[in-house]
């Protein structure tokens, strides 16, 4: 595809050769020649006068020196995520139909165009909604229901009454609607497993990394609101609320009854104490450990958690221990020398 081509796609304005011809996308430190790059973030601007790329999509106040030909556009993220979809080989779709060696119970309603994966298991009372995919390896618990247009990668597993929207999203390796933790402590010590007869609800929209875990309810519903997006390695506990488009980062977690409002971050490996409420907008940063509620648009960070700014006040502090700690030896030996001279 020839760099004038793109420009005019993406509406942006070219410095350099219209004619060169671009082949692949990469990042700025691998890219190579025919390849296009992009530059979102302000940390690797040197890398735009280093990099071997032929082009590289830049925002339009870019003012630094370049190695190559340059496309200014106004969200250059935005723009270089068109531009890779254009070059991205999409593997062909799961034809309808059922595998020979699936297992569909004969209860089950399976949507037109709905593919039935090799060796998967559907199982009594499922409804599964048009042109859905549940692909090779997949378990499908007793009366679960899933919307049209939706896609299980291999190996996800969802269990009896599990209820999944329109145009949902789940990668490998996840588990929806396995039992809750929830046991009853007796009076020697011992737990006894409290029985989980709540279900998992998932909303339109909403995509699952790999390798998640969703538990459901004690009673009633664990919810996933409707657009959230949730990376791999995650554990959503019984009866936890997930608001619309909410974003969970990898390796996050959120305990039992804990309710999250809608357009919340959770970033990386933070953890979530239960019976908790988040509100609307709250950003929730890495490795935090939330121990009570966040009001709405709050930045906590931190374990235990607290604002940003306090946190960042905080370990301010703390790196000049070292100094204070000297000095405070300092005055010891100025007072104890006057006491010796008293």
């Amino acid at each position: 595809m020839k760099l004038s081509e793109i420009v005019e796609k993406l509406g942006g304005a070219l410095e350099g050769s219209a004619d060169i011809e671009i082949s692949a996308v990469a990042g700025l430190g691998e890219a190579g020649a025919g390849d296009i790059s992009f530059l979102a973030n302000p940390k690797y601007a040197a890398q735009v006068s280093s990099t071997k790329a032929s082009a590289v999509i830049v925002p339009g106040d870019w003012g630094r020196e370049a190695s190559c030909a340059l496309v200014r556009v106004e969200n250059s993220d935005q723009a270089f995520a068109e531009v890779a979809e254009w070059f991205y080989e999409e593997p062909p779709r799961p034809k309808a139909g059922v595998h020979p060696s699936a297992v569909v119970a004969e209860s089950a309603q399976l949507g037109e165009g709905v593919s039935i994966g090799a060796n998967s298991t559907i199982e009594e009372g499922v409804v599964i909604g048009a042109n859905t995919v549940i692909s090779a390896n997949c378990y499908v618990g007793y009366k679960t229901v899933i919307g049209e247009d939706s896609f299980l990668y291999p190996l996800v597993s969802t269990r009896e009454f599990t209820e999944i929207g329109r145009r949902v999203i789940i990668h490998n390796g996840t588990v929806v609607g396995s039992d809750g933790f929830g046991y009853a402590v007796q009076e020697d010590g011992s737990r006894t497993k409290i029985l989980q007869i709540g279900k998992v609800v998932i909303e339109d929209d909403v995509e699952i990394g790999a390798n998640v875990a969703i538990d459901r309810a004690r009673f009633g519903k664990t919810r996933i609101g409707k657009g959230a997006k949730i990376d791999n390695l995650v554990q959503i506990a019984h009866n936890v609320v997930i608001g619309e488009h909410t974003v969970m980062c990898g390796q996050s977690g959120v305990s039992g009854s804990t309710t999250i409002g809608s357009r919340c971050i959770l970033a990386g490996q933070a953890g979530l104490a239960g019976h908790l409420q988040v509100g609307d907008h709250a950003i929730v940063g890495a490795q935090a450990g939330v121990m009570k509620d966040v009001p709405e648009r709050a930045f906590v960070i931190g374990s235990p958690a607290m604002p940003h700014l306090q946190f960042k006040k905080m370990v301010a502090n703390t790196i000049t221990l070292p100094r204070l700690k000297d000095k405070i030896k300092q005055l010891e030996d100025e007072v104890a020398l006057l006491r010796r001279k008293a």
